[in-house]
């Protein structure tokens, strides 16, 4: 059974305000942010905050709720989530995926209840139980609220590190999203692989499906395929010969389209064959690159890479001593708190690897664990209960980190 949405004379303040902001369907593509607008808006208005809406693109909206510190001068702390989630399949979900349903257990179902717009809301209400405490932060406090991070984030983070708005936040370091964990792990990334997105044009001998014609299409199709495989089960013999690895820690290489043909009888003109590719922080970009269009010189002439997407290599964001922030963040977590902390490298992608090639210390952090993952899934949730242990972390992590 669900809880009505009706009965929440008891329901935590904090929980009300995710489950409003989980009832607005910000979906890629072509979405309207003016609703995440609004609400933000009001979210700042009740801590008594400045907020100001910037837009580096039209009608992608960047929302800046900004905490002042005692000594403003010194480097800020950013808290960055994104407004965006992905699309639905309704029909797949237990409850409406954007009717923000709770059931007897606690778990609230939407989508955006893990990616990320509990983080968000977790960063606002501790801001406000801080402020309600009286707390005093050194270091100012940006909660920036982005659009199209699902996308890529070309338009929104992309282009915002790039401005003189940006640059005047002189931001020291960086929350940003991480993963929920199903054991009592909390999971912690410092880095992200780079994302290559690549189609390998096969153009052929073309003609009727009856004859067996030299050169085609298909045959130099199959080339790249196998080719292209094996170099996937590599980085699959990887993890399985080292349990100490985790999908962060190779490259993966995965087949996501195939185009080309108008018919079984006609051999085609040209095929086509799409790979998603996530480098690991440890590939050589060239090697690789190289290597891909050597399996193209070994299909046949004129085979050629179109590429979508070919993110550079970005450092990480060092979790030894010479980060100071890693060290307040390991402390405060692990040290003071007791939770089992463990650094990995993202396996998709986030807004943070525009932070980072800047120079900023960016840590992907989501106060989730006891969940499994559904980012993405079909009836994503998270426990309320979870929720709200995620906010008690952040009132211990965040004066911490700004008061260093």
């Amino acid at each position: 059974m669900s809880v009505n949405s009706n009965d929440i004379i008891e329901e935590n303040e904090a929980v009300t305000n995710f489950r409003e902001y989980l009832r607005i369907p910000s979906v890629q593509p072509n979405i309207n942010y003016d609703k995440c607008v609004e609400f933000l808006r009001r979210q700042a208005g009740s801590l008594n905050l400045p907020v100001r809406v910037l837009q580096m693109v039209p009608n992608k909206p960047i929302v800046l709720i900004t905490w002042a510190g005692t000594q403003p001068s010194l480097p800020s702390l950013l808290l960055n989530s994104h407004m965006d989630v992905v699309p639905v399949y309704p029909e797949k979900w237990k409850y409406d995926p954007f009717g923000a349903e709770k059931d007897a257990n606690g778990n609230i179902y939407g989508r955006g209840a893990q990616d990320m717009k509990c983080v968000g809301i977790q960063y606002i209400e501790c801001a406000r139980r801080l402020m309600r405490d009286g707390r005093k932060l050194r270091r100012t406090v940006h909660m920036l609220f982005v659009p199209d991070e699902e996308i890529g984030g070309a338009d929104g983070m992309g282009e915002f590190v790039k401005s003189e708005e940006f640059r005047s936040l002189n931001v020291g370091c960086a929350l940003d999203e991480g993963m929920a964990s199903p054991g009592e792990e909390f999971v912690l990334f410092n880095g992200e692989r780079s994302i290559w997105h690549l189609h390998v044009h096969c153009p052929g001998t073309p003609g009727h499906g009856s004859l067996l014609l030299p050169d085609t299409a298909g045959e130099k199709l199959n080339t790249v395929i196998n080719k292209f495989m094996a170099r996937r089960q590599q980085e699959k013999n990887k993890l399985i010969a080292n349990p100490n690895l985790t999908i962060g820690d190779v490259t993966t290489i995965n087949l996501t389209m195939l185009k080309g043909g108008v018919q079984n009888n006609v051999v085609p003109p040209e095929l086509i064959v799409g790979f998603d590719c996530r480098l690991s922080v440890d590939t050589d970009h060239e090697e690789f690159e190289k290597w891909a269009k050597s399996v193209c010189q070994e299909a046949g002439k004129e085979c050629w890479i179109e590429f979508q997407r070919k993110f550079k290599r970005i450092p990480i964001t060092p979790v030894d001593s010479s980060n100071k922030w890693w060290g307040v963040l390991k402390n405060i977590l692990v040290d003071q708190l007791g939770l089992k902390l463990k650094p990995e490298i993202f396996p998709g992608g986030t807004d943070s690897r525009y932070l980072r090639d800047i120079g900023i210390p960016a840590f992907g952090f989501s106060p989730m664990n006891h969940t499994p993952v559904l980012l993405h899934d079909h009836n994503e949730y998270l426990n309320e209960k979870v929720f709200l242990r995620g906010i008690d972390i952040y009132c211990q992590l965040i004066p911490a980190l700004a008061n260093l």
